[in-house]
């Protein structure tokens, strides 16, 4: 993702939330498996909320310095699943799903501080820590699941939509998967592609946060 010029007084937060956002996503997709009978993620120790299991130290590191990086894949092996192309998609929609879920999840909690006086109960140093973080959790975790659902490798709306072709048809777009990959780095790092296509799509994200915000902020 495009998390680039990052203000040094907020990399602590940006750092804390891209952890627990990428562990429950990573977590998400390897105890799915799991449970559907592939125990590969769970023998290499990949079904934990533990954080150090699925970071990828210069994917993390690239996040810091270039504004994009990415997590340890989860290892599957659909072949053991019963019924492998619905679980398969099971399985790779589970990640972008448990990013929404966090986000909705930090947008409750943020309204409900709010609503409740809790937020500004403390210092003024405490309050604004505080609405940083649910700030990023929404902002973030929003943009992760759209992100995520972007139809080329080695995202999982690509491995999602394999599921759907037909076999012959998917087994050539597998054999030029790579050249998908060289693609979306283009895309990622050369700003001009970047505006017109993943750009968007993150806006995408961020709209949809503030949407369910403001919902929430209603009701609540």
């Amino acid at each position: 993702m495009n998390f680039s010029n990052f203000p040094f007084d907020e990399l602590p937060f940006i750092v804390l939330v891209l952890l627990i956002a990428f562990t429950v996503h990573e977590f998400a997709h390897a105890y799915s498996a799991y449970k559907f009978g592939d125990d590969t993620a769970y023998r290499e120790g990949r079904v934990s909320l533990n954080p150090m299991v699925h970071l990828d130290w210069l994917g993390f590191i690239l996040i810091i310095i270039a504004g994009f990086g990415w997590a340890k894949p989860v290892p599957v092996r659909a072949s053991r699943f019963k019924n492998p192309r619905v679980m398969s998609v099971i399985v790779s929609l589970v990640g972008p799903l448990s990013n929404l879920i966090l986000g909705i999840i930090s947008i409750i909690g943020f309204v409900i501080l709010a609503k409740t006086g809790v937020l500004y109960a403390g210092s003024e140093g405490v309050t604004n820590a505080l609405i940083l973080f649910f700030g990023l959790m929404i902002q973030y975790n929003f943009l992760l699941f759209v992100f995520n659902l972007i139809p080329l490798p080695p995202l999982d709306g690509y491995r999602i939509v394999a599921e759907f072709l037909p076999l012959r048809t998917r087994y050539k777009v597998e054999q030029n998967a790579h050249w998908g990959s060289i693609i979306f780095l283009l895309i990622v790092f050369i700003p001009p592609l970047r505006a017109v296509t993943i750009s968007p799509v993150l806006q995408l994200g961020e709209n949809m946060s503030a949407s369910i915000l403001t919902f929430f902020m209603s009701i609540l």
